[in-house]
């Protein structure tokens, strides 16, 4: 077992650094699609063409677009992310200056969304065909659907402009983090009680699942005895594949509401054409991906063993 072990994490490992490769080479040719110049961006409108092109050497943008990503990453390999075209601080600073921020707001919606949302999941299927389901049914189909920036903008509006409960941008202390952390985890709160759900009621079909509620068992007894430990698979999967992209996905809201995290950070390098800031935060995100798959992996692997052992196999 020791042996499959060491084989799984070796392959997951190379698999992903061919992934965040495959990923800075994808992003790196499309940011220098883009017709506009950073150091235009940068310098304005009245320096000279002399002084751009000394700007475009001292920053490297003057050499052909492989040997600027060859550089990047020769940079990357000996931890250097590099510095940013518009403040001039390191990238690495810049990142783990907004790094917490963007931790607790992500960690906080996930675990509110997948912690409600799978108590709702289970409450459905008890009550499964009636009242109650089909109201908490219904209502993640609607919240599921609305935007996130949309929901950010009205519970501005209501709890930080009319009600003054919560501070309306910016990061004042851990109160800050509420409006935020619901509009992220509100819209995954209904996806993952349509997941909970769906996974749930297909189970319960099952025949060893019948017999048990033939035999006498709550319904409450079945689901959380028998039933939930087989819908964990796919909740855990779901999990830790929404663990990067929150990190992503938080980019909207963090403008929305001013929040000094990687989301806010990475809006404003896109609009700048910051390319080290953009290049280190997207890095960052694929890194995440690769580590979440494979925890993912792990976990699910743990709740099912045969999970586990066709996958070492593979």
């Amino acid at each position: 077992m020791s042996s499959s072990l060491t084989y799984f994490f070796i392959k997951k490992l190379v698999y992903g650094i061919i992934v965040v490769l495959f990923v800075t080479i994808l992003l790196f040719a499309i940011l220098k699609s883009i017709p506009a110049d950073p150091i235009e961006v940068m310098a304005g409108e009245r320096v000279t063409g002399e002084r751009l092109r000394e700007l475009r050497a001292q920053w490297g943008l003057d050499k052909p677009v492989y040997l600027q990503y060859f550089y990047w990453l020769n940079n990357i390999l000996h931890g250097n992310l590099g510095k940013s075209i518009v403040t001039k601080q390191p990238v690495s600073f810049l990142i783990l200056s907004r790094l917490p921020y963007t931790l607790a707001l992500m960690l906080s919606s996930l675990f509110l969304s997948y912690l409600v949302g799978i108590v709702l999941g289970i409450i459905c299927v008890v009550k499964r065909y009636r009242l109650l389901d089909s109201i908490i049914n219904n209502a993640s189909t609607v919240l599921y659907s609305i935007p996130s920036f949309w929901l950010a903008l009205m519970l501005i509006i209501v709890f930080a402009y009319k009600l003054g409960l919560f501070p309306i941008s910016g990061y004042q202390g851990p109160e800050s983090l509420v409006l935020p952390v619901l509009s992220l985890s509100i819209p995954w709160i209904a996806r993952t009680v349509r997941v909970v759900r769906t996974e749930l009621l297909e189970i319960i079909s099952q025949d060893y699942i019948v017999t048990a509620i033939a035999k006498g068992l709550s319904p409450w007894r079945v689901i959380l005895v028998h039933a939930l430990r087989p819908a964990l698979i796919a909740i855990s999967a779901l999990f830790f594949l929404d663990l990067p992209w929150v990190l992503g996905g938080s980019v909207i809201v963090e403008t929305v509401f001013g929040y000094p995290g990687l989301g806010g950070l990475l809006y404003k390098a896109v609009t700048r054409l910051d390319y080290p800031v953009i290049m280190g935060i997207i890095l960052l995100i694929a890194i995440l991906t690769v580590i979440s798959n494979t925890l993912g992996d792990i976990v699910v692997g743990i709740i099912d063993p045969r999970v586990k052992t066709r996958r070492m196999r593979s």
